[in-house]
């Protein structure tokens, strides 16, 4: 690997998918650990065997996984999510490591789970999507269609968002339109690519 990386996170529904899109559709080189782990558990994904070894045939329909059951089961058990971050993360980390040794130049790291998975020591420097709770478990509502309990408890599942904010070098707050944040977050890579960070 050669080059600066930058770490992306944020909490669920914290707009961080729209700034690395902004950053994509600028040329940036983003590896992005969600598309990872959606190419894992997609039908004949590598981790596939493992979850249902993990969770059973309930959560498959047929061949594919179905995402709706084993959400339903590790938003609302600790020990469950543990499980299946167990599968996951060596295998997202590990895809993460290959692409980066691949990379030419400044990279991006796209992780909702950087600091849980100790990602953030792999990173020059940290940016965090942040909003409020409130604002967190709202837009969880209108996007997963769930009771405004069911969208707390997947918020409380992970580090809380004021945390990751309080850890990160940069925060950029997307309480406002999406073009603004895409904005803020063109202007910080700028400052990559030219050599002006100071984190």
């Amino acid at each position: 690997m050669s080059g600066y990386v930058v770490g992306l996170t944020g909490g669920i529904a914290c707009g961080k998918t729209n700034l690395s899109n902004a950053l994509r559709a600028h040329g940036v080189r983003v590896i992005d650990a969600d598309e990872i782990s959606r190419s894992l558990t997609a039908r004949g994904g590598a981790a596939l065997p493992a979850i249902r070894t993990a969770f059973g045939d309930g959560v498959f329909d047929g061949e594919a996984l179905n995402r709706r059951a084993l959400a339903g089961i590790v938003f609302s058990n600790e020990e469950e999510r543990r499980k299946l971050n167990d599968i996951l993360h060596p295998m997202i980390l590990d895809a993460m490591r290959k692409q980066m040794a691949e990379a030419d130049g400044p990279v991006v790291l796209d992780v909702p789970l950087l600091f849980e998975a100790g990602i953030d020591g792999w990173c020059d420097e940290i940016w965090c999507a942040y909003v409020t709770q409130k604002e967190q478990v709202k837009r969880v509502m209108h996007r997963d269609h769930v009771t405004a309990r069911e969208a707390l408890r997947r918020v409380r599942a992970q580090m809380p968002a004021r945390e990751k904010a309080r850890r990160a070098d940069h925060v950029i707050r997307t309480d406002e339109s999406k073009d603004h944040s895409a904005s803020i977050v063109l202007s910080l890579w700028q400052q990559v690519v030219k050599g002006e960070t100071h984190p």
